[in-house]
């Protein structure tokens, strides 16, 4: 199984790279549509029933399975013979942000699913705040792995 890793590799780092561009793509959308749906369209009407199938398809359709696309390519590529050594730091660090990366993706899917019913708790201001926390988390994997302290 280690020499399949080992030839697919680059393949796999691909496909990992592509994965997170979707799920990241997503991550920066969605607290920004929920934004707008809670300052300007509310929780009732036909416009509230736009936003929520928008959230809803790019939760589900784009933000999910990038997630797991994400995750299996990442576990494959610690999976690889000599790419992680977990000595060093900076595995942990990407592995607590990532971590808390799908902590936030299930936070937003907890509010996609209340949107959904008509029930939403968090205003525009806390939708912006928490729109800041994959860039965060992001800025720490990215140097985590380029750097590798």
């Amino acid at each position: 199984m280690s020499d399949i890793l080992s030839m697919a590799y680059p393949w796999i780092k691909g496909f990992h790279i592509i994965s997170v561009i979707s799920w990241m793509a997503a991550l920066f959308y969605l607290p920004r549509l929920m934004v707008h749906h809670t300052e300007r369209v509310g929780l009732s009407g036909e416009t509230h029933e736009i936003f929520a199938m928008m959230e809803y398809k790019l939760a589900k359709v784009i933000m999910s399975p990038a997630m797991m696309a994400t995750w299996i390519f990442g576990l494959l590529l610690v999976a690889t013979p000599g790419i992680v050594y977990w000595g060093d730091v900076w595995p942990w660090l990407k592995a607590g942000g990532v971590i808390a990366m799908t902590v936030f993706h299930v936070w937003l899917m907890r509010r996609m699913r209340g949107f959904q019913v008509g029930e939403n708790a968090v205003t525009g201001k806390q939708y912006r705040m928490m729109n800041e926390v994959p860039t965060l988390l992001m800025i720490l994997i990215v140097f985590s792995v380029t750097v590798k302290f």
